[in-house]
Parts: C-alpha cells; structure tokens; sequence
C-alpha cells in the first residue's frame, strides 16, 4: 500500500498486511460512515503527518471525506501506457484474445452510475464507470463446457481475483476504461480495471491484464488472508472464518 507521498516514486516491495490487522480497521471505517464528514476529516488530521512516515501505507485503510483511497499491495503503483496496454482473455475458451485498450473502446460501451464501497468502510457514491460488459467479452472468447469461474490478474503482477461465469455476466460487472468521467488513471487501477457493482471494492481487479476461464474458483489475494470469495455489499461482512491471518 502507499501513501500520497509515494504515488510515483518507486519503493520497495511492502509486506502484505495480514487478516487481524486489516479488519481491526473496520470498526473505524464504520465510524467514519457513522460519523460522517466531521468524523473522518479529524481522522484526516490525525493521520496526515502519519501517511509520511508510514511505509507500508496502512494510515490508507482510514476513509477520507469524499474521495478514493488508493491501495495497492506491492508498495507502488503499476504503469502501463493507453497505446501499450494488452488484455489477454485466455483459459477455457475457443477463441483466446490479446485486446488494445482501443479495441475494447470500439466494441458496444455500457455506462453505468453506481456507488463504490470498500470493504474498510468508506464509500464514494454515484461514480460514473464506461467500459464493456464482462458477458461481451466472454461472448466473443467463447467459454468451453465445464468453464466455471474467472481469474482476473493484475499487471502488478501479485493481485489476483474471482468470479463465477454466473456473476460475471451480470450486467453491472464492467471491464472498465473510464471513471469519474475520464480515462481510468494509473491510481485507480487503469488504464483498465474490474468495475463489480454488487461488490466491495477488493473484487474490482485493478491494473487489470488478464481474464483467464477455469474449472472452478480460485481464492484472490485478499481471500487468501480471509476475506469472503463472494463479497457482496450487505450481504458479506468481507471476512471468512475460514481464511488464513
């Protein structure tokens, strides 16, 4: 994870913080969503000359009044130029993709309005995300009998995600290239990211370079430390008993 003085600068690899540590911070993710904006700028101030010194970013788990927090789980941010950036489709399919974030802007767009909710507590509503729906694509790649899931991996090279084929055709789940109104910016995950409605954050695959069809579901990087595979909002407190700490 990085700070804000960290965005470009290339840091070492952070250790990855651990399942107790990461829901210890719910409780005050869910105070700031209680207390509201005057809650979460104290904690801003609180945290601000933290975020500095803090090298494994962990102050980023605290939500800040109306934005984004940035995370990434190697200690910097990837980078890949629109003009360089590849999706490989792969796996399970009759028909294997290498897509240019052109070629995905030319196929049919779907624009939706839907809020953003972290599984730490914060939330940022009405985001507006562009892209082509993950059923358009796995369409076009045409999934083989006995294909069951997706895994999405991150040009980070280190995230991973998950989906079933059911929920990746629902018609909310985005293979995303523009948020906020513009093209999807190398701290939020572009210039191409998951975008999964229905739930928490942690599910949206930023930096997103591969789509692979498989047999069965394979836990992502954050259900390795014990979060819930099926993350819905509301329905999934982001943990499983079952995970590792």
């Amino acid at each position: 994870m990085v700070g804000k003085g960290d965005l470009d600068a290339a840091v070492p690899v952070g250790t990855p913080i651990g399942r107790r540590v990461v829901l210890g911070m719910l409780g005050l993710g869910v105070a700031g969503i209680l207390g509201g904006a005057r809650v979460q700028d104290a904690l801003n101030r609180v945290l601000s000359p933290l975020e500095a010194a803090d090298p494994t970013g962990l102050s980023q788990l605290i939500p800040a009044a109306g934005g984004f927090r940035i995370y990434s789980v190697t200690g910097s941010l990837p980078s890949a130029s629109p003009t360089d950036y590849r999706l490989t489709v792969d796996g399970m399919v009759d028909r294997p993709m290498t897509l240019s974030l052109a070629d995905l802007q030319a196929m049919e767009p779907t624009r939706l309005i839907k809020d953003f909710q972290c599984v730490t507590g914060w939330r940022v509503p009405m985001v507006h995300w562009t892209g082509v729906k993950l059923s358009t694509l796995l369409d076009e790649a045409g999934v083989q009998p006995g294909g069951a899931a997706l895994r999405f991996e991150s040009f980070d090279n280190t995230y991973t995600e998950s989906l079933t084929i059911d929920q990746a055709r629902r018609p909310d789940v985005l293979v995303a290239y523009e948020m906020l109104g513009a093209p999807v910016t190398r701290q939020h995950g572009g210039p191409v990211r998951m975008y999964v409605a229905p739930m928490y954050g942690y599910k949206s695959c930023k930096w997103l370079s591969k789509i692979s069809v498989v047999s069965k579901v394979e836990a992502g990087y954050w259900e390795r430390f014990g979060y819930d595979i099926d993350g819905w909002v509301g329905r999934s407190n982001g943990r499983s008993d079952k995970g590792t700490s």
